[in-house]
């Protein structure tokens, strides 16, 4: 498996740290790596809340990405609080999308690093809306 999976598996495994932030406040339960077309990793937490105000892990990695001057994604990894990984929200999906209309359909996402499963946004993204 290429190398760069791994990096990415490890640089999403050091910001996972579920903790508490108030009563109503949780994070870290799932973390995310997005690697640029640049070659930079960008990582992100979930961070849940009582009410809407939270956000996905992924999309959060994608606005680190954005904050810091990248706007177009390579490959997207996420690891879950007991290790496994899985494919993105509708809402990360629908972002992706809507930042690399013409080409979200190359963003490769590792669904499972065990088993080395890799699926193209594209493909779980058939039929955008617009």
């Amino acid at each position: 498996m290429d190398k760069i999976w791994t990096e990415m598996l490890e640089a999403a495994k050091a910001v996972l740290n579920e903790r508490r932030l108030s009563e109503y406040v949780t994070c870290g339960e799932v973390a995310a790596a997005i690697l640029s077309k640049s070659g930079k990793i960008y990582t992100g937490v979930c961070i849940d809340t009582c009410s809407t105000l939270g956000i996905c892990a992924e999309r959060n990695a994608v606005f680190n990405m954005i904050t810091n001057g990248e706007q177009e994604i390579d490959k997207v990894i996420c690891v879950m609080s007991d290790g496994a990984n899985g494919a993105p929200c509708g809402a990360c999906r629908e972002l992706m999308v809507q930042l690399m209309p013409e080409t979200y359909n190359d963003i490769e996402i590792m669904v499972d690093y065990q088993a080395k499963r890799i699926v193209k946004l594209g493909d779980i993204t058939p039929e955008w809306w617009i």
